[in-house]
């Protein structure tokens, strides 16, 4: 494992992937290990259970367990902000001004996936630079859900001239809809409340689908859109849409 340069005090990003511990990144990894406060989300469902970001981070770097800090995050307010959030973001960067205030050179926000798709350490990031402007803020990259599931389902993302839209399923099914009329394939995360209404749009565009839940996890489950009876689905479950392909490298 190579070092973690920490030139000055600094704010890290760290992505550690959508829940198999194999699937985290080794300058993550080395980001961890380094770290002198490692911050970890804790939703209200979770309690006092270690979340999946928390326990990414255990499995993979057993040493860290001391160095971890579970922070408040309100899963409560699916769209906007509200108090809860914004009380959120602010325990988040009260933690990480305290740790650099006691001397630590390197604070880790460990968040599932990549920090630069819909993650919190953005909102994190821009509320500590407001109380320490000259702080050094680096994003280590993660291998995201919608990889995740396409691998574990052998269905390409894109070949050859395809375009890929990734979008949330929280910005209503007109935000899915719109993706379909300009995208060869489409993404949608958090679709578990939306369920049945992306079944019934992706049946209607003709097109099919595969929804994968827990993917990469010992209760993972890859089921065909169009044979998935719940009407909902756990919120982090991701729906991938590709288009129909014939022969090899047809759409080159």
């Amino acid at each position: 494992m190579a070092d973690f340069a920490v030139p000055s005090p600094t704010l890290a990003g760290v992505g550690v992937g959508p829940g198999d511990p194999g699937l985290i990144t080794v300058k993550a990894v080395d980001a961890l290990r380094a770290a002198d406060v490692i911050l970890v989300p804790s939703t209200e469902a979770r309690t006092d259970e270690a979340g999946r970001a928390e326990q990414i981070v255990l499995a993979a770097v057993p040493s860290a367990a001391d160095k971890v800090r579970r922070i408040p995050f309100s899963m409560a307010q699916r769209r906007g902000v509200d108090d809860r959030r914004r009380e959120s973001w602010q325990a988040s960067a009260d933690a990480a001004v305290e740790a650099f205030t006691g001397g630590a050179r390197l604070v880790a926000f460990a968040t599932v996936g990549d920090p630069s798709v819909y993650s919190t350490f953005s909102y994190l990031a821009s509320v500590v630079l407001a109380v320490m402007p000259d702080l050094r803020v680096s994003v280590i990259p993660g291998i995201t859900a919608m990889q995740a599931l396409a691998a574990a389902s052998r269905t390409p993302l894109v070949e050859g001239t395809e375009s890929l839209t990734l979008v949330p399923a929280t910005a209503g099914l007109a935000a899915v809809e719109a993706a379909l009329d300009h995208s060869d394939t489409v993404v949608a995360y958090k679709g578990g409340r939306e369920l049945a209404a992306l079944q019934s749009l992706v049946e209607q565009r003709g097109r099919t689908g595969i929804l994968g839940v827990e993917v990469g996890l010992p209760a993972q489950q890859l089921t065909p859109l169009a044979e998935v009876a719940e009407a909902t689905a756990p919120y982090f479950s991701t729906v991938l849409i590709a288009p129909q392909r014939g022969e090899t490298g047809g759409r080159l």
